[in-house]
């Protein structure tokens, strides 16, 4: 009596179903496993100012972690000094400057001492300018690909020594916006090449007992999301074009386009960042990290199904959301 006998002609279905059971299960115990002796571990997070950064801070505080805490300015790292315990240290880091990156370095090796970097969240960023790519000047491509793409490459590069010799993890913030190129200007660029740094990262470092994992938040209410200074810097663009790239989009262009730009983030963008730093704070407490984590409805439901369909489909969506230039073709 062979196992069609038993289960009748839907047999290799059940036993299908029946491993993907047994999967999903197994998969939910590994993803549950977690590190221990976290209070003996250093963390250090770039772009703890505000935002995620600053709330993932907090967190790790609270769960015991020795967090090194890397602010732009020195306003934010008063204010989280002050909402933290002992534990948790500052230091000033501008990501964008070697100078900065080497004092944050020689600092944070003085403070972990033999026991390494058990973790760098490579946080920091910034999103403007955004807008169409023709609006753009060389310099507002790199301003942004300084701090998101080289930024992220030089503290993990410079780190890595540290975080080798305790075998531990770098969480690198991408986005969506990373697999589905929407807008113009250094920001889709930036995430892109954040998200292959990482794949890379991860397959060549694998072998020493590194992870490497990628967060791709979907849109959140931050300061990177905020409507008036995206709106501000819109302005600043179509001001420095010339008369007739003006004159080939039309005096309402411009109101067009921020008006579609307040809908879509109105619409969109997700008050709770607990659900980004619920992320980031898994990559570093897993026994068994996931390569990508995609915080946010609009991530799974919108923008990753999105990125695996075929160019023309995301062009016409795009094409039906913004306004079109009143010299088109």
């Amino acid at each position: 009596m062979d196992i069609g006998d038993v289960l009748g002609g839907n047999a290799w279905s059940y036993v299908g179903g029946t491993l993907v059971v047994l999967w999903a299960l197994v998969w939910l115990y590994r993803d549950g496993l977690q590190v221990d002796a976290v209070a003996d571990k250093y963390v250090l997070v770039t772009g703890c100012d505000s935002g995620f950064g600053n709330l993932l801070c907090k967190n790790l505080d609270v769960r015991g972690f020795h967090v090194l805490a890397a602010c732009l300015t020195e306003k934010g790292a008063d204010d989280l000094r002050r909402a933290t315990g002992p534990r948790l240290k500052t230091v000033l880091l501008d990501v964008s400057s070697r100078d900065s990156v080497q004092k944050a370095l020689e600092w944070t090796t003085k403070e972990v001492g033999e026991a390494g970097l058990w973790g760098v969240v490579n946080n920091a960023g910034r999103s403007l300018p955004m807008g169409p790519s023709e609006w753009m000047k060389v310099e507002d491509f790199h301003s942004t690909l300084d701090v998101n793409m080289n930024g992220v490459i030089a503290v993990t590069m410079s780190f890595l020594p540290l975080i080798k010799k305790a075998r531990g993890r770098i969480v690198n913030v991408a986005s969506v916006l990373g697999r589905v190129a929407a807008n113009g200007g250094g920001y889709c660029i930036s995430k892109f090449a954040v998200e292959a740094f990482s794949d890379c990262l991860r397959r060549d470092i694998h072998y020493f007992g590194i992870n490497v994992s990628i967060i791709e938040p979907g849109f959140f209410k931050t300061a990177v999301t905020s409507l008036e200074p995206l709106e501000k810097e819109l302005q600043r663009l179509w001001e420095q074009l010339s008369p007739e790239v003006q004159a080939s989009y039309g005096d309402k262009y411009l109101d067009k386009y921020i008006k579609v730009q307040r809908l879509i983030m109105n619409a969109i963008c997700d008050t709770d960042i607990s659900k980004v730093t619920g992320c980031m704070e898994h990559a570093l407490t897993a026994a068994h990290p996931r390569a990508r984590y995609s915080p946010g409805w609009d991530a799974k439901l919108l923008w990753i199904p999105l990125s695996y369909m075929p160019s023309c489909v995301v062009d016409m969506g795009l094409r039906l959301v913004l306004p079109r230039p009143s010299k088109s073709v």
